[in-house]
């Protein structure tokens, strides 16, 4: 019973606690579907109406935005429209700048209107094709206007360039006194305005600026004849030219700055003096004058074409001249400034001023080139023109300057002439008189003239601003250089041909390299001052001429050796001359290189020095002689009358051979180096032994042979007088004994 009650009791506590648990269900149960139901209702009326109030206002809005546009459409056009009536109005009174900027507007409005995406109008086709219509008849009224206000008259000739145009052309510019500009017509700043309006005025002015250039201001820089002169009348100004005889060659720039500045100044003063407002863009301050304009457009043209074709021309070409040029640079800055002022020209010192105070540099080139030129002229000039130079030929010289101040220590008095045999060292030891003297030769008179070009540039040289010193000292030294290079390839064929030019060749190349040994000499103080390490030195040159002149004799000599030895190839070796035809034949053949040397004998006569002379044709009669000495020591059989007839043709040799030395004009004067010639024949002895031989008998051969001490043994050795007397003697026992004389 106990138990039963404490269950109860427990029981009864426990279900109280248990309703108010379900109490709180059965309320959260409640709340829940309120909320449902409030879920529900939400999701389906008030959503619903939102979405229909979002959907009205895109839909203004898109309806808004549309008629916005189409409004300012509209707009746009009513504005193209009123611009084009406006425009219209302002062509018939002849306002050109309200009509071109009225047709701006209507360009502008149209520019918008194509601009809009996705709102293609057909009408926008024909409205740009209307604004392209007006815009091309407000041109051509401007163009009739613009020729009214200058008029070029020029020659029908296609040929522009000549003076005969220029003295044809005409430029007439309309002038309008100021009371009846309006009756005239409209001004010539409304034509030029409205053309900056319509963005036309640069190919206007561009064509008007290159007729300028063509037709005027280039033939008055070119031709110094030409003078420009004016005409007024009451409404128009003309511009004429006609020719005068210039008193030079080219015009001095004074003269054409004048003419220039005469012709810019009527343009400035009837067409040109026009302030412009230009388009915004173009310029910060928006107003130019025409000038401006047309100046940017030319100058660059003229200032080349007058510093090429007038200031070039004025560079003095002597350095004493340098002095007055300060004028040219004077009238050449005065001319910058009236084009300053008449607004043609902006920036100060432009490439016409630079290049006139750079006179110097300009001289120096001018110079350089000019001595380069006239070099290579008489380079290029005949070989044979010659002067005949002596130990006492002096190269012609202008006083030489003193040099002032600079060295006065070390001055020497330099003399009115430069000799040739007569050179002062430092220290003014006299050498020898001949030390450094030429002999006497022919040299070309353009080689005489290269050389006098040459010292007289370097007097100049003296004279001159050190940079000009400096490039006219290394000019000279080109001149040299381009000799070596331009006569050798210049003159090839006729070296080569000719034996008289290869001797005058050689000739002017040594009188050249004597003359450098000594041609930095006379001026090195000034010299030495300005070039590195006293370098005024020609020195190192003169091997090279000597070498030039060397090759080229030579190889006119290798030509003659290969013509004689050519002639005797014809002799039949010189054997058998018991026969009639062998015989003539070797006859001939002397014949043949006696009338060779005779005519080189004759060519070279005058011209090379005597001493070069009897080298040379003592060589060439060597050769003659060797070639028959080797012919005859091999021939294996000389009958008796073989024998007697190549003693006589030797002895033609002989005899005549010493004739062809005829080194100077004067017959007397050559017989004392006729008689010289064993001296410049090597083989000369040598002939005469095979001569003694061709008529000695044996005895006498083996006299002359003395024990191999004699004086055939001199000139032959055993074997081959052995051989001689092989072939001239028959096998006999006398023989035996003298072959056995000989070793």
């Amino acid at each position: 019973g106990e138990v039963c009650n404490m269950i109860n009791k427990k029981y009864n506590e426990f279900l109280p606690s248990m309703q108010s648990a379900e109490d709180l269900v059965s309320q959260v149960d409640g709340l829940s579907s309120n909320i449902d139901l409030l879920k529900a209702g939400i999701e389906n009326e008030v959503q619903r109406d939102l979405n229909v109030a979002v959907a009205e206002f895109t839909e203004l809005k898109q309806q808004l935005e549309r008629d916005t546009l189409v409004l300012s459409i509209l707009k746009k056009l009513q504005e193209f429209d009123t611009a084009i009536k406006e425009y219209n109005t302002a062509l018939l009174e002849k306002k050109y700048v309200a009509a071109a900027q009225q047709l701006e507007k209507a360009r502008s409005s149209l520019k918008m209107l194509e601009s809009r995406r996705g709102f293609e109008l057909k009408i926008l086709k024909a409205l740009g094709t209307e604004l392209t219509v007006q815009t091309q008849n407000l041109l051509y009224h401007l163009g009739e206007e613009w020729q009214k206000l200058a008029v070029w008259k020029l020659p029908p000739s296609k040929e522009s360039s000549s003076l005969e145009s220029a003295m044809h052309s005409e430029l007439h510019l309309r002038t309008v006194p100021s009371k009846e500009e309006e009756i005239a017509g409209p001004p010539v700043a409304s034509v030029l305005q409205a053309f900056a309006v319509l963005g036309e005025l640069h190919t206007k002015l561009k064509i008007f600026g290159q007729l300028l250039l063509k037709y005027v201001l280039k033939p008055l820089i070119s031709y110094p004849s030409l003078q420009p002169f004016t005409e007024e009348q009451s409404d128009v100004f003309i511009l004429r030219f006609k020719s005068e005889e210039p008193s030079l060659d080219h015009s001095s720039p004074m003269e054409v700055f004048d003419k220039i500045k005469l012709i810019l100044e009527v343009l400035h003063k009837y067409l040109l003096n026009v302030p412009l407002e230009q388009p915004a863009e173009d310029k910060k301050d928006g107003r130019v004058t025409l000038a401006e304009l047309l100046g940017d457009m030319i100058w660059e043209e003229l200032s080349d074409y007058l510093i090429q074709n007038c200031l070039v021309n004025s560079i003095p070409t002597n350095s004493s001249k340098l002095e007055q040029y300060i004028e040219v640079i004077k009238s050449t800055e005065e001319f910058e400034k009236a084009l300053k002022n008449m607004q043609f020209l902006k920036e100060d010192t432009t490439d016409l001023l630079k290049y006139a105070r750079n006179v110097n540099s300009h001289f120096a080139n001018k110079k350089c080139q000019d001595v380069i030129v006239a070099a290579r002229n008489l380079m290029t000039s005949e070989i044979h023109n010659t002067v005949k130079i002596t130990p006492d030929s002096c190269v012609a010289l202008p006083k030489l300057p003193d040099p002032g101040a600079r060295d006065h220590s070390k001055m020497q008095k330099t003399s009115q002439l430069l000799c040739n045999d007569m050179v002062n060292l430092e220290n003014e030891t006299k050498l020898s008189q001949y030390t450094f003297s030429l002999p006497t030769c022919r040299i070309s008179s353009s080689v005489e003239r290269l050389m006098e070009l040459a010292y007289q540039t370097l007097l100049e040289a003296t004279a001159s601003t050190d940079q000009c010193c400096i490039q006219l000292f290394y000019s000279v030294r080109n001149i040299f250089q381009l000799f070596c290079d331009v006569v050798p390839t210049y003159h090839k064929e006729n070296l080569q041909k000719l034996p008289q030019l290869a001797a005058i060749h050689h000739n002017n190349c040594m009188y050249i390299a004597h003359h450098l040994l000594t041609l930095g000499h006379q001026f090195r103080y000034r010299l030495t001052n300005i070039l590195c390490d006293g370098a005024a030195t020609f020195v190192d040159l003169v091997p090279g001429f000597r070498r030039l002149g060397m090759e080229c004799f030579l190889a006119q000599m290798r030509v003659q050796k290969g013509e004689i030895l050519e002639r005797l190839s014809s002799a039949r070796n010189f054997s058998n001359m018991d026969d009639e035809e062998n015989f003539c034949a070797a006859n001939k053949a002397i014949r043949q290189v006696l009338h060779q040397l005779k005519r080189l004998g004759k060519v070279w006569q005058d011209v090379l020095p005597v001493n070069v002379y009897c080298k040379a044709m003592g060589t060439l009669l060597n050769t003659a002689l060797t070639e028959i000495v080797t012919r005859i020591a091999a021939l294996e059989d000389i009958s008796a009358e073989d024998a007697d007839r190549l003693y006589s043709l030797c002895r033609t040799m002989v005899e005549e051979g010493p004739q062809v030395f005829t080194p100077l004009p004067e017959d007397d004067r050559n017989k004392k180096y006729q008689e010289e010639v064993p001296v410049y024949v090597q083989k000369w002895m040598t002939f005469k032994e095979l001569m003694i031989i061709l008529q000695a008998n044996l005895q006498e051969i083996v006299d002359q042979w003395a024990d191999g001490k004699g004086p055939l043994a001199a000139e032959f050795s055993a074997a081959e007088v052995k051989s001689l007397i092989r072939a001239l003697f028959q096998n006999t026992d006398r023989r035996a004994a003298a072959l056995a004389k000989i070793k």
